[in-house]
């Protein structure tokens, strides 16, 4: 019999290897707004977003002033970061726009709306929001049809608070 994981199952968290964490806290928490609810000594931290214990965990144990893997080698391709709205998403890219922060892109695939960039580290990030199922784009045979296309970052940012 196979196995399926509960429909309830999500990513609880993410916990990264960082090069500098004051520098990593920075860009989680100075610039993206995730809360620091724990430094752990000098060597760790835990953010969340609505106070649940964490969302995001840094550490330097194993790579304290260190540098980012190398392109096309394996490993974590990026973090997604799932907002509530599109209002949301907006006012988290102005900050971004206001910081002078690079992305890397951004993709409307017609079920979600993503802006993609690299963290300090060089560890990528999503940066997205969900649309409603009913109007996920479908083939002919009812199935998901997503879509890489470009999106509207000048109206995305008109509609940040």
């Amino acid at each position: 019999m196979t196995y399926s994981a509960p429909p309830a199952a999500r990513v609880g968290h993410v916990h990264l290897k960082v090069a500098d964490l004051d520098r990593a806290i920075g860009f989680y928490s100075g610039l993206l707004g995730f809360e620091v609810m724990q430094r752990y000594g000098v060597d760790a931290a835990f953010l969340s977003a609505g106070g649940y214990h964490h969302h995001i965990g840094l550490n330097t144990w194993q790579s304290k002033g260190g540098t980012p893997p190398a392109p096309h080698h394996t490993g974590l391709f990026h973090t997604a970061f799932l907002y509530p709205d599109r209002a949301a998403l907006a006012t988290v890219f102005k900050r971004l726009v206001e910081a002078n922060y690079p992305i890397d892109g951004a993709s409307d695939h017609g079920v979600s709306e993503a802006i993609y960039l690299r963290d300090p580290d060089g560890n990528g990030v999503e940066l997205y929001r969900d649309r409603p199922e009913a109007d996920w784009p479908r083939d002919s045979k009812g199935g998901m049809s997503m879509v890489t296309e470009r999106l509207d970052l000048k109206a995305l940012l008109a509609e940040a608070a």
